[in-house]
């Protein structure tokens, strides 16, 4: 049955009446490859982009540092958000699947600044964990030679700066190259790294458990279910800290939804995908949690997850003592392969919002061009190589700390952009909440409590952020702020200076002449 609901809002533009599920009038094609990506594609593409054996090694003993034997609670406690904000991305993409998803939609909702803004933290996001994973696969890769030759002055080399960031370079300048080449050879190479990682980790997991049982190490823990309680972290501080890192984990499920114009079924499998994506990535992370701390204890001495010597990369240090030498060996492989499937795959969502900016005339036009043969946005591939390159190589040498205080940068990031997507969809379908129950929980209840809560971490983030110990208790000479806080402040900031610039190059879009804000005006029901 059709129902016929044409409902304007006051002061709202509405471009024409279309379909729910269907594309508003002023919402673009890009000439991007139809029909190149299935629901399978798509879940592994969400999975790869999110890395979880990178995020387990980069983040459990950080996590574990932060809120103690609360990490498999908290582990939970990020998924919940993330999961709720999953719904608003799911609502609307089916009625506008557009690449361009967060800048898209809350451009839509909001106008264009504050859809621009939003856009500009999507992309930052991305750059900064390009970096990240970069820096990861670079360290991993100087491990594994130095284990397969045996020879530990070849794994020393990472720990040169200059030998360490040519590698890097390379590595993205690689992935840019496979992103670059289109959709149909970036879903061949992730079928085998996605399932190689998980595999490997099914065994870390089980020889962990093995490890616990058995009593190893003096370090090791009984389970208790106390440890799914999230209240007893010791402080709101801890908490948002350790939630924040938990965000970071889950970060890059919506990769699925950003190769809409290029999947099949365009306006339902997006979303079934990243559902699909987010049950595999906690099913994983609790596992792990739970047998990491079983095994060597949430402590800070020995193999401790907290250790500060280790905390930083904890597969390194239990690969040996949990697997053995020989499958210690394809623990490294693992984090390698998480980290080089998800470098290639993190470059689809920032090329194509950054094609979408460029197509609605938010940026320069150049960046619109779609590769002939490839159907992918090419000069904006290049671009997230060239930035992530750069971001990367300053860090490294202004900082010692750069995976983990631009890892906790990232939680504000994504914080930022996942917050305002989910409060967009409330706004977009607000003449729909009282339609129906289904309405009213799946496009106003929980996306509006998944951006309550992602906006309470963003700013309590940016308050503890400000002390200088927050991170790793690194910061700039001649400041006495937190890294942390200087990095997330600074790139939103920057934001704003490109924007201003931008609105002087191209007033249409900021008039909203090219998008216009809008509200549905035809909604057909399922």
């Amino acid at each position: 049955m059709t129902q016929l609901d044409v409902r304007p809002q006051a002061g709202d533009t509405v471009s024409g009446a279309t379909p729910r599920g269907g594309s508003d009038g002023d919402v673009r094609g890009k000439g991007l490859g139809k029909g190149s990506v299935g629901l399978v594609g798509s879940a592994v593409i969400g999975i790869s982009t999110v890395a979880p054996v990178y995020c387990l090694t980069s983040t459990l003993g950080s996590t574990a540092g932060e809120v103690g034997m609360q990490m498999p609670a908290i582990f939970l406690a990020g998924f919940l958000p993330m999961l709720l904000v999953a719904f608003a991305y799911r609502e609307l993409n089916k009625a506008m699947p557009d690449c361009g998803t967060s800048f898209t939609w809350t451009v839509k909702a909001f106008g264009p600044r504050i859809g621009w803004m939003c856009g500009w933290g999507l992309v930052i996001a991305t750059i900064i964990v390009l970096s990240n994973l970069a820096g990861v696969a670079t360290s991993y890769f100087w491990l594994l030679a130095g284990e397969v030759t045996g020879n530990e002055s070849i794994a020393a080399l990472d720990d040169n700066k200059l030998v360490h960031i040519v590698t890097c370079l390379t590595l993205i300048a690689a992935a840019t190259a496979i992103s670059y080449r289109g959709m149909t050879a970036t879903k061949g190479v992730q079928y085998a790294l996605v399932g190689l990682q998980l595999a490997v980790l099914a065994i870390f997991v089980a020889m962990a458990f093995q490890k616990a049982s058995a009593g190893t190490f003096d370090t090791g823990l009984d389970f208790s279910w106390s440890w799914m309680n999230p209240f007893a972290v010791e402080s709101m501080a801890a908490f948002t800290a350790g939630l924040s890192l938990s965000i970071f984990m889950y970060w890059g499920w919506d990769a699925c939804l950003a190769t809409n114009e290029e999947t099949t079924g365009s306006t339902k499998t997006p979303g079934r995908a990243s559902l699909i994506a987010m049950v595999v990535l906690v099913g994983s992370y609790l596992a792990t949690g739970i047998a990491a701390q079983m095994a060597v204890g949430s402590g800070g001495e020995g193999l401790g997850l907290a250790n500060e010597e280790t905390s930083g990369n904890v597969f390194a240090a239990l690969a040996g003592p949990v697997m053995g030498p020989a499958l210690g060996v394809l623990l490294f492989i693992a984090v390698l392969a998480s980290a080089a499937a998800s470098l290639q795959t993190t470059f689809i969502p920032v090329a194509r919002t950054v094609l979408a900016m460029s197509t609605y005339e938010a940026l320069p036009p150049s960046y619109a061009k779609v590769h002939p043969k490839f159907k992918t946005p090419g000069r904006a591939t290049i671009m997230a190589g060239v930035a992530t390159g750069a971001f990367y190589t300053v860090m490294t040498l202004v900082s010692e700390n750069v995976l983990t205080d631009t890892i906790f940068a990232l939680g504000l990031m994504i914080c930022f952009y996942y917050s305002l997507t989910a409060f967009a969809c409330v706004w977009y379908f607000r003449g729909d909440l009282r339609r129906s129950a289904r309405d009213l929980f799946f496009k106003g209840v929980f996306p509006v409590l998944g951006g309550v809560l992602l906006a309470s971490v963003f700013f309590k983030t940016l308050y503890d952020a400000w002390d200088p110990s927050y991170g790793s208790g690194s910061t700039l000479p001649g400041l006495d702020v937190g890294n942390v806080f200087v990095i997330g402040v600074g790139l939103l900031a920057l934001g704003l200076v490109v924007m201003f610039v931008t609105e002087r190059r191209s007033p249409a879009f900021f008039r909203g002449e090219v998008l216009t804000k809008s509200t549905p005006s035809l909604v057909v029901e399922d």
